[in-house]
């Protein structure tokens, strides 16, 4: 019972929201009248709330669906940035004739789930590069992250560092947290602090920011595979957009299909 009376005080706001330009000139009684009136039909109808509620749910999808169709269709046109872009960080076989791109952030858990699966499809598939695009969306703490990672690139240890990051995690993501992987995977900490101000790792970051943003990607984890030599002028379909995580039995079965 009072769970139906929650729903339908959502359901009255709801509805008040909607015509608060009428009720902002309606006299304060026919305010009231109004109210009542709404949350009288509701009491009568519960039956709106549910339809009201599932045709939401439906138009989300919806556009959600929509919105991945076109990023599908638009990337072989960002191609050489996905797959091929200078200073993004490299795993697996560096002259792999397949190709996973990931975007990703060190706060988002669908990320830090993704990390050993990802790991272990580049123990399984000899012939994957992975390239990994540091996307840091989900505040400062993130963008730290990010940019302590590009800078371990510059002294070798980059996906050594990543995966410590994203498997270690223990409560509180914190500067500290960082800074202590970084030394137990064997970093110069000293000389990390002072590359992840570096130019060459906030233009890296820029240009991953802008990419996503021309992709209309506003969330993590992203992948993108296909094959390494793909180009603009490539089908929709030779690029395999997928939006969210992936186990890894199914993002196996997409680099054999792009393998072939």
């Amino acid at each position: 019972m009072k769970k139906r009376h929650l729903l339908i005080s959502l359901a009255v706001a709801s509805f008040v929201t909607l015509l608060s330009p009428v009720l902002t000139n309606a006299a304060p009684a026919n305010k009231d009248q109004m109210q009542k009136a709404m949350r009288d039909y509701i009491m009568k109808n519960p039956e709106v709330i549910i339809q009201s509620l599932q045709d939401y749910q439906k138009k989300q999808m919806d556009d959600t669906q929509k919105s991945f169709k076109q990023v599908q269709a638009m990337a072989p046109k960002f191609a050489d940035q996905l797959f091929r872009s200078t200073g993004d960080p490299v795993a697996g076989n560096p002259k792999g004739t397949v190709t996973i791109v990931e975007f990703s952030d060190y706060q988002c858990s669908h990320c830090l789930t993704m990390s050993p699966v990802l790991s272990k499809v580049i123990k399984d598939n000899p012939n994957v590069r992975v390239v990994l695009k540091e996307f840091p969306i989900r505040g400062p703490m993130s963008e730290t992250a990010a940019k302590a990672a590009l800078a371990a690139k510059q002294q070798g240890k980059y996906y050594e560092f990543r995966v410590a990051l994203m498997e270690n995690q223990k409560g509180k993501f914190s500067e500290e947290f960082i800074m202590s992987t970084a030394k137990k995977v064997g970093l110069n900490v000293k000389k990390l602090k002072a590359d992840m101000n570096s130019k060459t790792v906030t233009d890296q970051i820029k240009k991953t920011q802008k990419l996503a943003q021309d992709l209309k990607i506003m969330y993590t984890p992203v992948f993108f595979v296909g094959k390494t030599n793909v180009t603009s002028k490539a089908d929709p379909e030779d690029i395999t957009f997928v939006p969210g995580g992936i186990d890894e039995s199914r993002l196996n079965s997409i680099v054999k299909s792009m393998s072939s």
